[in-house]
C-alpha cells in the first residue's frame, strides 16, 4: 500500500531526484522560466512554491531553510529581495506550466515552468531590459569608434569629422 506517499519517482533514485529538483528550482529562480517535461515541472512546482512561501516570510530562519535547499547564494538573495515581493499579496499559485507538445525523440510531453508576474512587474521588467539593451548598444558604438580611431591612428589616416545631429526647428526656437 502506498498510503501518504506523495510525489513522483520520475524513474530516479531518491538522491538523484532530490539533486535534479534542486537544480531545476535554482534554474527557475535564476532564469524565471525553464523548459522541461510536464511531470518534472509539476514536481519542481511543488518545491518552488514552497520556497517562495518561505521567502515571503523573510526572516532568518526562512532564509536558512531556503539556503539548505538552494545552494547558490545569489539565487537565494534574488528570491528574497526580488521574487518574494512580487507575491506579497498573492496567497499561492506563483508558477504556471505551459504545455508545449511532445518531444520528437522519445515522445515525452514537454512544457515551460515559469513564474507568474503581475502587469506592473512585467512592465518594469520590460523597461529594465530595454534600458540594458540601449546601454549595451551605446557601449558597443563607443568601442567601435575607439577601435576605428586606433586603427586610423595606426595607419596614419585622419578620421572624417562627424557632423553634429541637426536639432528640430522647435528646439532651436526655445
Amino acid at each position: 500500500m502506498r498510503h501518504r506517499r506523495t510525489g513522483r519517482q520520475l524513474s530516479r533514485t531518491a538522491s538523484h531526484r532530490k539533486a535534479m529538483l534542486r537544480n531545476m528550482v535554482t534554474s527557475l529562480f535564476e532564469h524565471e522560466r525553464i523548459t522541461t517535461t510536464v511531470p518534472k515541472a509539476k514536481e519542481a512546482r511543488r518545491v518552488a512554491e514552497r520556497m517562495i512561501t518561505f521567502a515571503k516570510r523573510g526572516d532568518l530562519h526562512a532564509r536558512r531553510h531556503v539556503a539548505r535547499y538552494i545552494r547558490d547564494e545569489k539565487v537565494v538573495k534574488k528570491l528574497f529581495e526580488t521574487i518574494a515581493p512580487w507575491y506579497a499579496e498573492r496567497p499561492g499559485g506563483y508558477t504556471r506550466i505551459l504545455k508545449l507538445g511532445f518531444r520528437k525523440g522519445d515522445g515525452g510531453e514537454t512544457g515551460i515552468l515559469e513564474l507568474v508576474k503581475s502587469g506592473d512587474v512585467k512592465e518594469a521588467d520590460l523597461k529594465e531590459r530595454e534600458e540594458k539593451a540601449a546601454k549595451k548598444a551605446e557601449r558597443r558604438a563607443e568601442r567601435a569608434k575607439e577601435r576605428a580611431e586606433a586603427l586610423a591612428e595606426q595607419q596614419g589616416v585622419p578620421l572624417p569629422e562627424e557632423e553634429e545631429p541637426k536639432k528640430d526647428d522647435e528646439e532651436e526656437k526655445k
